[in-house]
């Protein structure tokens, strides 16, 4: 399993937490792909663009897609750019992929809507795997999470918000994945940006046709 499926997995957790928006997720599985590519040396990063390197070691199909998108001609791509178009539509073909491992099962019930079916995680160990990773607080997979909206309300030293601790974010500990995560974080906001513009716009056009 990789940390994008792990991350995918988590977004169903049954918990009551808003439900994650596909573009956020799509986001976030493209820098979650991305800082698998840099443990695996697949890519370096050098200030704010993606430098591609040797194959990635993990035998994992959507991995090596992502490996093969890459762009191999200097100036080479931006991060941000790279989200973008590595994430469209990315929430569905992990969906797909994990459906086809027996990693997800489709329910009535979830967090995460996908079209008119909703699916949730199998009792496999992947499951078991990425909630392990989610209640340690590994993390890259915790600050990716925060990106789409999930937080558990715990601190790292596992106090809840209101008790005095060390802080909510986790230490990373490497350049490139901190640049990866801030992106992140960064486009989804930006996507948040155009949904409350269009909806401004949507609005102001019912009122105009509404007339006084």
């Amino acid at each position: 399993m990789t940390t994008a499926k792990d991350l995918f997995i988590i977004t169903m957790d049954p918990r009551p937490e808003p439900p994650v928006g596909q573009g956020d997720l799509s986001l976030a599985l493209a820098g979650a792909e991305l800082i698998d590519l840099l443990g695996a040396g697949a890519v370096t990063v050098d200030g704010d663009r993606i430098v591609p390197g040797g194959p990635p070691a993990a035998d994992d199909p959507l991995l090596g897609d992502a490996a093969a998108q890459l762009t191999r001609q200097p100036p080479y791509e931006r991060i941000d750019d790279w989200l973008w178009r590595r994430g469209r539509d990315l929430s569905a073909a992990y969906q797909a992929g994990l459906e086809k491992d027996g990693e997800l099962t489709r329910t009535r019930s979830g967090r995460l809507s996908l079209g008119s079916d909703r699916v949730e995680p199998a009792d496999t160990a992947g499951r078991r795997r990425a909630a392990a990773r989610r209640d340690g607080r590994e993390p890259v997979l915790t600050a990716l999470a925060s990106a789409v909206g999930i937080d558990d309300g715990r601190s790292d030293d596992g106090r809840s918000d209101d008790e005095p601790g060390l802080g909510d974010e986790p230490g990373l500990g490497d350049e490139a994945v901190t640049t990866v995560v801030a992106a992140v974080h960064d486009a989804v906001m930006e996507l948040e940006a155009v949904r409350q513009r269009r909806t401004i716009e949507n609005a102001s056009f019912a009122n105009l046709w509404r007339g006084p």
